[in-house]
């Protein structure tokens, strides 16, 4: 029976006429993922770098979200050409690559999630589920169009080759991590830095040159509503495991007044 695939982060980013809000799905549960995913965000976050999920979670987080019209974002753990073809062979079709510092790696990336001639990726297909185990007419053929490839830049250096990364060929967007940069800065643990901001508006303005959308993560509403002002196209406004962390804080505070305070997360 010939199936049908979902319209990628790209495709999404293009039709909207706005830019798109999602969270960060952390906790590595199929569970929590299908709540965020009812939730009416636009994207989801899946992140096998700084949480717990390895490869058979990304795939049950994949298929609970897949009921929901949300689009699925799988960040992976490095600039990795297995890591990435196993992920997209899980079936997902945005994969969004961390650390990436100049155009060099980012053209490592693109080669990693396109098959020959164009790149590298492995050609496994009728074993998997990111062709419905040969159920997507023409996949290999069109497998370009079914995924879509973000790259993040969150070091100095990335920023002032920003302009060099959204430039590359097969890049459909770019994404800014505050929190990183800021480290990369001197700056660690001080994300809304006036010169941490101006570096993320420095790399907005290039990639946005280059014509590729970019994104940031900002959990603060007052500065989500400035990176929107300049130009974001997609942002991470929450996460998770913040947002159980500090309703479950508010919950002791609420009824056990004399609880100590508890510490203070860098989001």
């Amino acid at each position: 029976m010939p199936l049908r695939l979902e319209p990628t982060m790209r495709d999404r980013l293009a039709a909207s006429g706005r830019p798109l809000a999602g969270m960060w799905v952390c906790s590595g549960s199929p569970l929590v993922a299908e709540i965020c995913a009812g939730a009416g965000l636009d994207w989801l976050l899946i992140d096998m770098e700084h949480g717990p999920s390895g490869l058979e979670s990304v795939l049950a987080q994949l298929q609970a979200v897949a009921a929901y019209p949300v689009a699925p974002v799988v960040r992976v753990a490095k600039n990795d050409a297995v890591l990435l073809k196993q992920v997209l062979d899980l079936g997902a079709q945005n994969v969004l690559v961390p650390i990436v510092n100049s155009a060099e790696e980012a053209r490592a990336a693109v080669e990693a999630v396109r098959y020959p001639p164009r790149g590298r990726r492995g050609v496994g297909s009728a074993l998997a589920r990111s062709a419905r185990w040969n159920r997507v007419p023409g996949y290999l053929e069109d497998a370009d169009r079914y995924v879509s490839l973000l790259v993040q830049v969150e070091t100095a250096a990335a920023v002032d080759a920003a302009g060099e990364i959204a430039a590359v060929d097969g890049v459909d967007g770019v994404f800014v991590g505050p929190s990183d940069l800021a480290a990369s800065m001197g700056l660690l643990g001080q994300q809304t830095h006036p010169e941490v901001t101006a570096a993320v508006l420095r790399a907005f303005a290039a990639v946005r040159a280059a014509g590729k959308p970019v994104g940031v993560n900002a959990f603060d509403p007052e500065v989500a509503a400035a990176y929107l002002d300049a130009g974001a196209g997609f942002v991470l406004h929450a996460a998770d495991v913040a947002m159980l962390a500090r309703g479950s804080e508010a919950l002791a505070a609420r009824w056990i007044p004399a609880a100590e305070e508890g510490p203070t997360a860098s989001y």
